[in-house]
């Protein structure tokens, strides 16, 4: 495993999105700056010109190198011998497509946030484009890099839980419970236009964390779904809660519920398995600790801070015992795995193994599926459809 201390070269940051008003480009800012990968040296941070200009100067960066567009900034800082090499794409989810198809082509990797894009189509596109080019893609999945759950995952692969029988998954939150896009609430507005964030309400904006997190940790992959979808406040056009069945390729069966309106909830992301030896479970709001039930046996909770963890799992934990770690350090265990991938290609190195469990083009692309699947067996009457 890579000394997390050694010394490397730190990796020149291009962020698209993220400009004043919005969340998530700051968290990615403070994922990217905690572990000292990178240096953000350019943006397009705007639509707005003014607003872009602005949040370039309070982020530092160079008049020059604050662009109008990403178009833009793809072609001036590809023709620059000191242009970046990694952008961010923190945009909403209609220009995520335009966005990472102008940095592919010009020779720059790719940091995206979920879900990959608007629809099925564009997400088919940019993974031929992103697979011939070459480039590394990585889209921020980001609980995958708790360190419990990858410990989850470890202990799924090892057998610990024997047959996989059943999976539950859910992600509640109650912050759209009232139509608060109504009162021009920035980040409410975008999520619930389906022209900005594709067919998708709660099921692309946290239903793909559940989905990816089912399978990640799990090692299987869904076959088919049965999605009921219900945008229950005021005139929204995306469902804010979902209902889902799920089938699994080894026979396991599943549910998945995310919801926006599930009052008293905040970001209660739980996962379940449960095999014929022993079952796991796992909470975001609760993420150092990892319960392990055996058949027959007494229930076991497993500590970040236990110094046998091995792997990944020790590999993406920065603190010691007693000292919290949660959404911002697994942000940016990703972003710290990103880092080791891109400076091991670039110095002809062998990669850490425990820095390869970046979610990446596939992964979105399997969001996308997942979306597109769910709205249509809602559409068809709470029909099964399969999964490729």
């Amino acid at each position: 495993m890579t000394d997390n201390t050694t010394v490397q070269p730190k990796l020149r940051l291009g962020m698209v999105g993220g400009g004043q008003g919005a969340f998530i480009g700051e968290v990615h800012r403070l994922a990217a700056r905690l572990d000292d990968r990178y240096e953000l040296l350019a943006g397009a941070l705007s639509s707005d010109s003014t607003r872009a200009a602005a949040s370039a100067v309070e982020l530092g960066i160079a008049a020059d190198r604050s662009y109008a567009s990403f178009e833009d900034m793809a072609v001036a800082e590809s023709d620059r011998e000191d242009g970046i090499e990694v952008a961010t794409i923190v945009t909403p989810n209609h220009l995520h497509y335009a966005a990472a198809s102008a940095m592919l082509r010009a020779g720059i990797h790719v940091i995206c946030d979920k879900p990959l894009t608007a629809t099925l189509a564009q997400a088919e596109e940019l993974a031929e484009l992103a697979n011939a080019s070459g480039l590394m893609f990585a889209v921020t999945y980001n609980y995958s890099a708790y360190p419990m759950v990858r410990l989850a995952r470890q202990l799924v692969a090892q057998g610990r839980l024997g047959d996989i029988r059943v999976v539950q998954i859910e992600y509640p939150q109650d912050w759209l419970a009232t139509n608060i896009e109504d009162d021009d609430q920035k980040q409410a507005a975008w999520r619930t236009d389906p022209e900005k964030a594709g067919a998708g309400g709660s099921i692309g904006d946290i239903g793909t964390h559940a989905f990816h997190l089912a399978e990640f940790v799990s090692g299987l992959k869904t076959t088919e779904l049965l999605a009921d979808l219900t945008p229950f406040v005021g005139q929204r056009k995306l469902d804010d809660n979902a209902n889902i069945l799920l089938r699994f390729d080894n026979g396991a069966k599943g549910s998945l519920w995310s919801s926006q309106i599930a009052t008293g909830n905040e970001n209660a992301l739980r996962i379940r398995l449960y095999g014929d030896k022993a079952g796991i479970d796992w909470s975001q709001e609760n993420p150092n600790y990892l319960s392990v039930s055996t058949l027959g046996g007494s229930k076991e909770i497993l500590s970040r801070a236990n110094a046998s963890i091995p792997g990944a799992t020790g590999y993406s934990t920065r603190l010691p015992a007693g000292h919290p770690e949660g959404f911002l350090e697994a942000f940016a265990t990703l972003y710290r795995d990103i880092a080791e991938q891109l400076n091991a290609r670039k110095s002809y190195r062998e990669c850490d193994p425990d820095a390869m469990l970046v979610p990446g083009i596939a992964d979105g692309l399997r969001g996308m599926e997942f979306i597109e699947k769910a709205v249509g067996s809602n559409v068809g009457g709470n029909i099964w459809q399969k999964l490729s």
